[in-house]
């Protein structure tokens, strides 16, 4: 089946385990990666909400936007040794930079302080099946 787009290569979405090694706090039991065009450029986008215990890693990534979202994310800039650069809310519609950040955790509004996620933090990435 072709379509005209350059590529017809089928995204395939992994998971992954977040966890907060400098509070021993699991963050997130399954994120979803985004470490292709396809998924990278998707996100986000075209969602209605994001529940409690779900979000995004996007590999690599040093700056986001919430361009066509209709809710605020808390985002977690991460540089290549998986030390925090930066934590941030950002609302609908608007971009945030990530200092020096390799990656970015996605992760509902509020969860950052609720999980204690602090810069100079280092997480793990575990990859799920």
């Amino acid at each position: 089946m072709t379509s005209g787009v350059a590529s017809s290569k089928v995204v395939q979405v992994r998971t992954c385990r977040v966890v907060n090694q400098s509070t021993g706090q699991v963050i997130l039991d399954r994120a979803q990666v985004a470490n292709d065009v396809w998924s990278r450029f998707w996100g986000l986008m075209g969602r209605r909400s994001l529940g409690p215990d779900e979000g995004l890693l996007i590999e690599p990534c040093s700056s986001i936007h919430t361009m066509f979202m209709r809710f605020a994310i808390d985002v977690v800039f991460i540089d290549k040794e998986r030390r925090v650069r930066k934590v941030a809310t950002v609302p609908p519609w608007r971009a945030a930079l990530g200092g020096g950040g390799h990656a970015v955790l996605e992760i509902p509004e509020g969860m950052a302080s609720h999980s204690r996620i602090e810069v100079g933090h280092v997480v793990s990435i575990e990859p799920l099946p």
